[in-house]
């Protein structure tokens, strides 16, 4: 699904019920933008512009401009799979660049697009997970892979995929 037809699926109906659900107030944006993008995985630009128009005291430059200062935030697309892939000291250390580099080739994305075409997986670099002594560690949605290599982790995409395609 592309961009566009993403943003045109979008439910103003339940944009507006999460506002109504705090008051319409400015001060409480940042929760609003939370909800809208657990709704969708990220902030469609539409949703933005909807919540700029409706909420006294706002604009859409002033979301998209929290939208864009606060790295919670994302304007693009994430996959049904977040994979978190730890760059901190001991997991660079212990060879989390070849993790990363495993994904970024087996997922097909890089630089510019960090989300596959199909929206499975999302590919994010994180400056520490946390789980020091568990080095290189993926976090996959919810689950710690420790002591990760680039075998290993395409062993486990793969085994997400298989998962999918049944």
């Amino acid at each position: 699904m592309t961009t566009t037809e993403r943003e045109s699926h979008i439910n103003f109906k339940k944009i507006d019920e999460i506002m109504a659900s705090y008051d319409y107030k400015k001060s409480n944006l940042i929760a609003i933008l939370q909800q809208v993008q657990e709704l969708y995985t990220y902030l469609p630009e539409d949703a933005m512009t909807f919540i700029g128009t409706k909420i006294e005291g706002l604009s859409p430059a002033t979301v998209y401009g929290v939208a864009t200062f606060y790295a919670q935030f994302s304007l693009e697309p994430k996959g049904k799979y977040k994979i978190k892939v730890c760059d901190g000291t001991a997991c660079h250390v212990r060879g989390s660049m070849s993790v990363l580099n495993a994904v970024k080739t087996k997922l097909g994305v890089g630089e510019k697009r960090m989300t596959t075409e199909d929206g499975l997986f999302s590919l994010e670099i994180v400056s520490c997970l946390g789980a020091c002594g568990l080095a290189p560690v993926v976090v996959i949605n919810d689950k710690v892979y420790p002591q990760m290599t680039s075998d290993a982790i395409s062993i486990i995409i793969d085994t997400i995929i298989k998962e999918e395609t049944k």
